[in-house]
């Protein structure tokens, strides 16, 4: 659909829509650059002020992809008070403050619409130098990918609401959906790579075909190395798979090279459709021992998970 667009010339316009990146850029006078996004989904949880904490942590999400700093925030409300009562939408909206608030990050104001179906999120406005931007095309061969959060949060959420999830499961899921990923920002800016996007609804595989498509360049994922939640098997045997997670599967198929031993459970992991998920880092390998360290020192549950090579644009190849 978007091919049908007139394309963004905007002299002033940095960056738009045409690589898939997680966010605008607009440069200003004095050579910073405005970076704007918007983001907002329906219930991945079923405790509100949950709920709202995950919205606010993934639309802030695609400001740190880009290596930028959030400023403000506008909320993005779609709810049925009648239905769903005043407390609830209460409970939405504060645990969305709290969480931006853990940012720095003040929402000033927002816009509401009756709807049958809640959805919430945010539009936020961001900054950062022209030079310090990381943008999702800058892949180079000899790369090596980091993963800074554990996947599996789409097939987790669904068993939740299927009452299939374990407690802890339940608390390990919306735990890594509310940790910012701000930490994980900084310390790319700082040590300085080469690309990076976050992982989201297109799953870990999705989103990676994308840097690598307009990176121009291929990569091999090594499977076993990928962080993931506990217990996915079994939530997968057990039918807690959402349909976005086997949507991104059928997409990337015509793109991924599976070896012969990777199981189809693992194949779904891989394309999971998440919600607030980790920053996928493509970092110059002279640099990765520096970059693991320094993430795991802030507690990031990050590993090296594949290379970028000179091959075919967008190619995967997936090994055990």
């Amino acid at each position: 659909m978007l091919r049908r667009l007139d394309p963004v010339t905007h002299d002033r316009v940095l960056l738009g829509y045409e690589t898939a990146d997680d966010a605008g850029v607009y440069l200003l006078d004095d050579g910073r650059c405005l970076v704007q996004t918007v983001d907002f989904f329906t219930p991945v949880v079923d405790d509100p002020y949950d709920y709202g904490q995950v919205s606010a942590a993934n639309s802030l999400s695609d400001i740190y992809a880009m290596g930028a700093v959030p400023l403000y925030a506008i909320s993005i409300v779609c709810f049925h008070i009648g239905k769903l009562g005043h407390e609830t939408l209460a409970q939405i909206l504060l645990g969305a403050q709290r969480k931006a608030a853990e940012a720095g990050v003040p929402i000033i104001g927002g816009h509401s619409i009756e709807d049958e179906e809640p959805k919430f999120g945010l539009a936020v406005t961001g900054i950062a130098e022209q030079d310090s931007l990381v943008r999702n095309d800058g892949a180079r061969p000899g790369d090596v990918l980091v993963l800074t959060k554990p996947i599996g949060s789409g097939i987790t959420t669904t068993a939740i609401k299927q009452g299939k999830a374990t407690s802890e499961q339940e608390r390990m899921v919306v735990e890594v959906m509310t940790t910012l990923n701000r930490d994980a920002a900084e310390v790319m800016v700082e040590i300085g790579v080469h690309a990076a996007t976050d992982i989201t609804g297109y799953g870990l595989l999705g989103h990676m075909q994308e840097m690598l498509e307009a990176s121009g360049v291929s990569a091999i994922v090594t499977a076993g190395e990928v962080p993931k939640l506990r217990g996915l098997y079994d939530l997968i045997k057990d039918h807690s798979v959402p349909g976005g997670s086997m949507t991104n599967l059928l997409h990337v198929e015509k793109y991924v090279d599976w070896h012969a031993s990777v199981d189809d459970l693992t194949k779904v992991i891989l394309c999971d459709a998440q919600t607030s998920g980790g920053l996928l880092i493509s970092c110059p390998a002279e640099k990765v021992q520096k970059l693991l360290a320094v993430l795991k020192s802030r507690g990031a549950d990050a590993a090296a998970i594949g290379v970028v090579f000179d091959g075919p644009a967008g190619a995967i190849g997936v090994v055990p």
